[in-house]
């Protein structure tokens, strides 16, 4: 009983590596629930347009999408009506922006929690990529309304959305775990994240059909894990034409990222209480 109680107390211990830091999440499956809630809440509280924000960024950005890439630039869409190309293409990629946004202060906006109690810390970046899961949905069923006046029938691709929504998911959970480790020590990667995610987008097919990459650049295009996850969606979807080879760099590049955001968030996360 006396060696017990001359047991040093440690209130930032370090989660395990690896896979079985992933597994100590499931006691505090609750904790996950209850942050991925409350951020879902404030995120809409007091705001005029409440929920109907999932509806209107999306179609905003392809209002905008329409007249500089369609209309201007003349960029094709594969035979597939540009809305819907493009609107789907949006959706994939703003689950994805907003969740790297909302892991990044994930830890910070839980200070309190981080300093006084003990949990594992990446339940923080975890319930980030939950509330943008709701504004999906919502997308889709605006995305259907969209399909039914096209007449596009979505085929048996369709089933395989929730692997690529969960390939979104690994993506957004490597980069945020890297991001939201960084911003506990230095607070203005919180205000860079936006502008690099901009950049990330350009660089994402978003707004225009990968195929307009040739030769071996497209080997190189595809190191953007997000450029495969895009092009997936649609195929299962709208029926575009399917990821090839280059899916698996992107599944490399995506696997790679999420292992460097876990490896530097277990390493660093012991400090964040002391730094935050």
């Amino acid at each position: 009983m006396a060696s017990k109680l001359s047991d040093p107390w440690v209130e930032n211990r370090p989660s395990r590596i690896g896979v079985v830091a992933l597994r100590e999440l499931w006691p505090y499956r609750e904790l996950v629930y209850f942050l991925a809630l409350r951020d879902l809440k404030a995120r809409y509280k007091q705001a005029f347009f409440g929920i109907f924000w999932a509806v209107i960024q999306p179609v905003a950005g392809v209002a905008v999408f329409t007249i500089v890439f369609r209309k201007l630039a003349n960029i094709s869409s594969g035979g597939i009506p540009y809305l819907a190309f493009a609107f789907l293409g949006l959706l994939a990629w703003t689950y994805f922006a907003a969740s790297v946004n909302a892991a990044t202060t994930s830890l910070v906006a839980n200070a309190a929690l981080v300093t006084k109690v003990y949990f594992p810390r990446i339940a923080a970046p975890v319930a980030a990529l939950v509330p943008g899961l709701a504004e999906l949905a919502i997308g889709l069923v605006l995305l259907a309304g969209i399909m039914t006046h096209y007449r596009i029938v979505p085929g048996w691709a369709a089933l395989t959305l929730p692997a690529w929504v969960l390939a979104a998911m690994v993506v957004a959970l490597g980069a945020g775990l890297l991001v939201a480790s960084l911003n506990v020590k230095y607070r203005d990667v919180g205000a860079v994240m936006p502008v690099l995610l901009q950049l990330w987008l350009l660089a994402t097919p978003v707004a225009y059909p990968s195929s307009l990459v040739h030769g071996g650049w497209r080997w190189i295009y595809a190191l953007n894990p997000m450029a495969a996850v895009v092009d997936g969606v649609r195929w299962s979807v709208l029926g575009a034409e399917a990821p090839g080879g280059e899916a698996l760099v992107s599944g490399a590049a995506a696997l790679v990222l999420l292992a460097a955001g876990l490896l530097y968030f277990l390493r660093t996360e012991r400090k964040f209480a002391d730094v935050i």
